[in-house]
């Protein structure tokens, strides 16, 4: 039932010709995670769960606050920019972007696999659609976002240890792109959030398989499995926008619109910054390939209740040869 109403609220959201409708899918979707997040026994669940509700709650009233400013015409007051950054702050609040980040790797780290694979992915969906609705002047800000996102993702990341906690700053960083990249085409950024959906999910479902939530689990589990750990690795250099792998893709279209329109400073920071975040994805698949398996044994029968996993891992990640070809040539 929560997981229709999660859905439902996000649908309301994003096709409401209101603001007011906009909002009240927002709430729908907050209440609706809030029972999943806590439906566990573990103690850091439930903290998770209420930290997550105040801050969106926050995040609620400033939205709230800025709409009703808006409605009413208080510009004496405000002018139409400190309006519109605190609508958009809002909703970089609610989808846990930097500055406004600092509850969401804590929140994760309580989290089960289910609920971070919802909350990297899923919750981000009505907060972003909606940043591209105001008619405003917000240029400037978004850029500020932007380069918040790829600053603090890149920086903080490089120490974390724990897997939910890597995955959410590599989420920060990723929305840095998709921001870059909804500043001219809203096509671009939406083909990206496919393509790190896709990608999230193959990578949160091997570590949910397998009960990983840190880096010195992780292949000590995976090593009886060495196809696995063979996807998984290529899923995260494809998560980190290595090429040739599909994750590039995306990126590379960002850049090239950056480039057109004359956004090289922008560019630039980005592409530096993801070089910093590609660190902790390149230490994670180093690990992987210098530690050795103790044991040779291979469980058939769990390989072959796989095998459609692996063919889609495998169309997934190496379809970008042929893609990249045909831009290429076009």
């Amino acid at each position: 039932m929560f997981y229709f109403t999660l859905i439902l609220g996000t649908l309301i959201s994003i096709s409401s010709y209101t603001w007011m409708g906009m909002w009240l899918g927002l709430e729908i979707n907050l209440l609706s995670i809030i029972p999943l997040m806590s439906n566990s026994n573990n103690s850091m669940a439930a903290e998770a769960a209420m930290k997550y509700f105040i801050t969106q709650t926050m995040a609620s009233m400033i939205f709230l606050f800025s709409l009703i400013m808006m409605s009413l015409n208080f510009y004496f007051m405000m002018n139409n920019f400190i309006l519109t950054s605190m609508l958009y702050s809002s909703l970089f609040i609610k989808m846990g972007a930097a500055p406004f980040h600092f509850w969401f790797p804590e929140i994760m780290e309580g989290l089960s696999w289910s609920n971070s694979f919802i909350m990297l992915t899923w919750q981000k969906i009505a907060p972003l659609v909606l940043i591209t609705y105001p008619n405003f002047n917000s240029f400037k800000f978004m850029i500020l976002i932007v380069i918040f996102c790829t600053l603090i993702s890149g920086i903080m990341g490089m120490n974390q240890t724990n897997m939910r906690k890597i995955l959410a700053y590599s989420s920060i960083n990723h929305l840095s792109w998709m921001l870059s990249s909804m500043l001219f085409f809203e096509s671009i950024w939406i083909f990206y959030f496919l393509v790190y959906f896709i990608t999230t999910f193959n990578i949160v479902i091997i570590l949910n398989l397998f009960n990983i939530f840190h880096i010195n689990q992780l292949f000590s589990s995976l090593n009886q499995y060495p196809l696995i750990k063979f996807f998984f690795m290529l899923n995260f250099l494809s998560l980190g926008g290595l090429p040739p792998f599909i994750g590039f893709l995306p990126k590379w279209l960002t850049i090239q619109m950056l480039i057109k329109m004359n956004l090289f400073s922008l560019s630039l920071i980005v592409i530096v910054m993801t070089l910093i975040t590609l660190f902790f994805y390149l230490r994670i698949v180093t690990l992987g390939t210098t530690l050795t398996s103790k044991s040779k044994l291979i469980n058939k029968n769990y390989l072959k209740s796989f095998n459609t996993f692996y063919l889609i891992n495998f169309i997934i990640l190496m379809m970008l040869l042929f893609i990249t070809l045909m831009f290429n040539l076009n």
